[in-house]
């Protein structure tokens, strides 16, 4: 298959086309049909590893998924399907339904017997709904109702709850619009939705569950599901409440993308990439959206081409479970070899008209490309800071609780770093954690714990953290340019008990950390580089600062000055803000001349 030629004048930042789009779905599609079944009712995709659901779970996965790819591909096309992707699914739906729970080629493990099949359900419905006249439309009528057998068990209560309640939503919106089990179908979207707002948090920001979990998800699941559902179905009382919160969310998502079109890397299932493209193409496709076309397109195209410029897929064209390329502990372990096509999510602009403006306006330049910002999150406790000399976004963590409730575990590192960026990731030690500010406790690092937010403000984010009993940590991060001012108050904890701040893990070749002690750490002491491994986006000679210190009486306070820039040969970071520190207010006086003040007190911030 010849690629599409770039066209920089309609996309002067990517080239890309909406022929792009195209291409690259069936590039994807037709990859993955070597390892189709007999009679294509499962994928079974080569990879390091089954997941925790088993491999005939991880089969279904196969099908599910790269099926909402070919929905989305052909129903962009109004039904055209020039490489005969619908056909292969359509015999796999009949396949997989027809003995499910059996221990057949192709049949399809039951939802009743498999937790994540309710996962996978979602997409198998999208996918038909999408392209009912073209695949359901066409099935006899006992393929149908061997579909809708397997289907309805997703109607019942979510065995999981966070974002799965809207698997339930998403078959019942299918099975709504076909004329089945209507009455069941409109109870099961009413209790979905109730429940996932009583975790929005307003301004655009659900958490993903009662644990204050803030991730991608946000944005490719607790958007993306209710908010096509209310498009697809045109009810424009759902659509009038939840595409304002996707207008809103939009508002800080499109803040999380870098210059290269990396999306940022926090949270969990990072392996499912490009999806982060799908609440974007979804404000396009609904009208609700504070971007533009020409931005829109920008973005999509930025970060799909920024996984396949790096790796993503593998010399038989298939993606694998990692980040750039296959990287093991970016993998949750309910990831399976097919998991990373949910990617598939990021390809719902194929829905958009040829002639939408989003894909005939010209591109237009991201957030961070235009100038410097650090914008808070109030809901989330986040800070967002980005800066257009290297089109770089780091993001200031304050307020995730998505992390262990075992005092002896360790915190996920997708949640519990104070900060994330865009060109570096979380290294995977837990002993050594960039990003980190720890007591050191016979000889191990403390472990950040559940993060209590305690406000931002247009510089700023703060939280409390209790790292061991009787012990507080009252952290804050001040931000302006390139510059971070991270202070943390350690109350309670005995006298002399050393502390350990580190920076950003950064490689050869990659951008360049800075790590200055101002207040609490000796002021002779030079930053320490530590050898912490592999991290998401850099290789195994990846390189973490640190400072030392110890408290000294009840309450000690510890401030350093932090930089991470792509810029050449930067300027010291002590060139870039100047600290005053009385008791437990801190004064800022960044490069530019303007000010800052912070008080460290609970009761303050």
């Amino acid at each position: 298959m010849p690629t599409p030629p770039e066209n920089r004048e309609l996309s002067p930042f990517t080239g890309w086309t909406r022929a792009h789009w195209e291409d690259t779905a069936d590039r994807l599609l037709l990859a993955v049909r070597p390892y189709a079944s007999p009679r294509h009712g499962l994928v079974d995709l080569p990879g390091p590893r089954p997941s925790w659901s088993g491999a005939r779970s991880d089969g279904l996965e196969g099908h599910a998924r790269t099926f909402l790819l070919a929905a989305l591909r052909v129903a962009g096309a109004r039904g055209e399907d020039p490489h005969g992707h619908l056909p292969r699914y359509a015999e796999g739906l009949a396949a997989g339904t027809e003995e499910p729970g059996a221990a057949g080629p192709d049949s399809w493990p039951l939802l009743t017997d498999v937790r994540q099949a309710v996962v996978e359900s979602a997409s198998v419905a999208l996918g038909l709904r999408l392209t009912r006249p073209w695949l359901w439309d066409t099935l006899d009528d006992r393929t149908r109702q061997r579909a809708v057998d397997w289907l309805l068990p997703a109607l019942e209560p979510s065995p999981v709850d966070n974002n799965w309640w809207l698997f339930g939503l998403t078959v019942a919106g299918f099975l709504q619009d076909a004329g089945i089990e209507t009455d069941r179908a409109a109870v099961t979207i009413g209790r979905s939705l109730d429940r996932i707002e009583k975790w929005y948090l307003g301004d655009g920001w659900y958490s993903d569950g009662d644990n204050r979990a803030f991730d991608h998800y946000n944005a490719w699941a607790l958007h993306f599901y209710p908010v096509l559902h209310a498009h697809l179905s045109g009810d424009q009382d759902l659509l009038d409440r939840y595409g304002p919160r996707l207008r809103r969310q939009l508002d800080d998502h499109v803040h999380l993308f870098d210059a290269d079109g990396a999306p940022l890397p926090y949270g969990r299932s990072l392996t499912y990439r490009f999806a982060a493209a799908a609440a974007p193409w979804l404000g396009a496709l609904t009208g609700h959206t504070p971007l533009t076309p020409g931005a829109t397109r920008r973005l999509a195209s930025g970060t799909v081409r920024y996984f396949l410029d790096r790796g993503a897929t593998d010399e038989r064209g298939l993606l694998t479970l990692g980040w750039h390329g296959p990287y093991e502990p970016a993998v949750q372990s309910y990831s399976g070899p097919a998991s990373p096509y949910w990617a598939a999510k990021g390809f719902l602009g194929l829905l958009l008209p040829a002639d939408h403006p989003a894909w005939t306006d010209p591109e237009e330049p991201l957030p961070a490309e235009r100038a410097d910002t650090v914008r808070p999150v109030a809901p989330a406790a986040l800070l967002i800071q980005s800066t257009a000399a290297d089109g770089l976004v780091r993001l200031h963590n304050h307020g995730s609780n998505h992390v262990s409730s075992d005092p002896a575990g360790d915190d996920d590192s997708g949640y519990a770093r104070y900060a994330y960026s865009t060109r570096t990731g979380p290294t995977t030690p837990p002993d050594q954690p960039d990003n980190h500010f720890a007591l050191v406790v016979e000889g191990r690092v403390t472990r950040r714990g559940p993060a209590t937010p305690l406000g931002t403000g247009p510089d700023r984010a703060a939280s409390l953290q209790t790292p061991l009993p009787g012990i507080r940590i009252l952290s804050a991060t001040l931000a302006h340019g390139r510059a971070e001012v991270r202070a943390h108050l350690v109350l309670g904890a005995p006298d002399g008990t050393p502390v350990r701040q580190t920076g950003w893990a950064t490689t050869p070749g990659g951008p360049t950390a800075q790590l200055h002690p101002v207040h609490g750490y000796p002021q002779a002491t030079e930053p320490v580089e530590l050898a912490t491994g592999a991290t998401l986006q850099g290789g195994p000679d990846t390189r973490t600062a640190a400072l030392h210190g110890a408290t000294s009486g009840p309450e000690t306070l510890f401030v350093a000055l932090a930089s991470l820039t792509a810029e050449p040969d930067p300027a010291p970071v002590t060139t870039l803000a100047t600290v005053q520190v009385t008791g437990r207010t801190l004064q800022v006086t960044w490069k530019n001349g303007t000010t800052s003040h912070l008080t460290l007190d609970p009761e303050d911030l």
